[in-house]
């Protein structure tokens, strides 16, 4: 298989955007798409994958017109901190923002569940990714419902029978009119096992440098993982849409889920065709001149030629007029 039937291979796979024939019981977690590399490899193919991403970064930027928004969601483990510091390690800090949403406090409790999340959509020229995102809110709100009694929402919106078909629904028109102002939009939720999860907790508890992460509800948390595979399930058939599609990742491996958001993001910078930036006709015209204030050298192009002509011809004229002085 060639690199490019991969990379398409990588890009289309686990993307969902229909999601009324979608099962999350239909991806496995442990899947590779066939590729088998080593640690070694797979952080060569990914560096060479990320100088691409950075490459394609430096040209939004640069344009200024457009932006990506990328979120992340998972349940506890499933990489999305890694995934976040591997993919974006090559990319310019001033063109990207990681934007992380724990509880809300006092003054975005005061607000609409989105009023925080439009705050961090990234302005035009950027990338953010979002490390969980507004799908909190149909995912642990769900699976927890007592959390909604700290919304300060109105009797008349908690006990509508339609609340959750609701949100679903404004999260819908979220989405379609962000990308309506030229916001690109992927989210991909990475899908581990309970048992890889299993495993990875151990790990932290094993490891002092890991430790830290670990938190007393996360074992607490397990026991609802049902709850939120049905939570995931319902979110994705709600959600999926062509301008806005789920990427249902195996993240069993680390360097796989890696590689397919890396993959991912670089295939919706493609599809919006940013020329190269070129410099204003002013520059152009003037670039000879501008080098020979700071001491640079003639370019050998048509404007170089003429302003070495014109100087050829004023230095003729001056040693022309010189003689004739003499005379």
């Amino acid at each position: 298989m060639s690199d490019q039937s991969i990379r398409e291979l990588l890009r289309t796979k686990y993307r969902v955007e229909d999601g009324k024939k979608f099962l999350i019981t239909d991806y496995n977690a442990d899947d590779t798409a066939g590729l088998s590399l080593s640690p070694k490899e797979a952080k060569k193919v990914l560096k060479k994958r990320i100088k691409r991403l950075s490459y394609l970064q430096e040209l939004l930027f640069a344009n200024g017109h457009s932006a990506l928004l990328v979120a992340l969601q998972g349940m506890d483990t499933s990489g999305k901190d890694g995934t976040i510091k591997h993919v974006t390690s090559g990319i310019n800090p001033q063109g990207i923002t990681i934007t992380s949403f724990k509880q809300p406090g006092p003054v975005e409790l005061m607000h609409d569940y989105l009023w925080r999340i439009h705050m961090a959509v990234p302005s035009r020229g950027k990338i953010t990714i979002f490390n969980r995102s507004h799908y909190e809110e149909v995912l642990v709100t769900k699976v927890h419902p007592s959390i909604l009694a700290n919304q300060k929402l109105p009797l008349r919106v908690l006990n509508n029978k339609n609340f959750w078909s609701d949100r679903y629904e404004d999260i819908r028109n979220f989405e379609k009119y962000i990308y309506r102002q030229g916001i690109g939009i992927v989210k991909c939720f990475l899908n581990i096992s309970k048992e890889e999860q299993r495993k990875r907790l151990l790990a932290r508890l094993e490891n002092k440098e890991k430790q830290w992460k670990f938190s007393p509800n996360d074992p607490k948390e397990r026991q609802f993982w049902e709850e939120y595979q049905g939570a995931y399930q319902e979110v994705i058939v709600q959600t999926a849409a062509p301008n806005a599609p789920w990427f249902v990742i195996p993240a069993n491996n680390k360097w796989f889920a890696r590689l397919v958001v890396a993959e991912i993001m670089i295939d919706e910078l493609e599809k919006l065709h940013i020329p190269e930036p070129k410099p204003s006709q002013e520059v152009l015209e003037s670039l000879n001149s501008l080098k020979a204030e700071l001491g640079g050298k003639f370019s050998d192009n048509k404007v170089g030629k003429k302003i070495k002509k014109n100087k050829k011809i004023g230095k003729d004229k001056k040693i022309k007029n010189l003689n004739k002085s003499k005379e």
